[in-house]
């Protein structure tokens, strides 16, 4: 046992569009704790929990960090969100 544990935290969307951006946005307002991993973020449908779709993007950048944008960008990588 690796002596971690994850929160599984089911909250209803509509579809899988708004569930992504409610994921972006939980993940986000929660990012600056060290211990939440944004590029784990996935969500599924209910009823279909094995098929999980990720939330970001979460590509290695040079320095060590990691993309913030959203797994499906179609835009450069980037450590940092737009006009912040």
């Amino acid at each position: 046992m690796t002596g971690r544990y994850v929160i599984h935290l089911p909250v209803r969307a509509p579809d899988l569009a708004r569930a992504k951006m409610l994921g972006r946005t939980a993940g986000r307002s929660l990012g600056f704790l060290a211990v939440v991993e944004l590029g784990g973020i996935t969500v599924s449908a209910e009823d279909d929990q094995c098929v999980r779709h990720w939330v970001f993007c979460d590509r290695q950048l040079d320095g060590g960090r990691r993309c913030v944008l959203r797994a499906d960008h179609l835009t450069p990588c980037t450590a940092r969100l737009p006009g912040r």
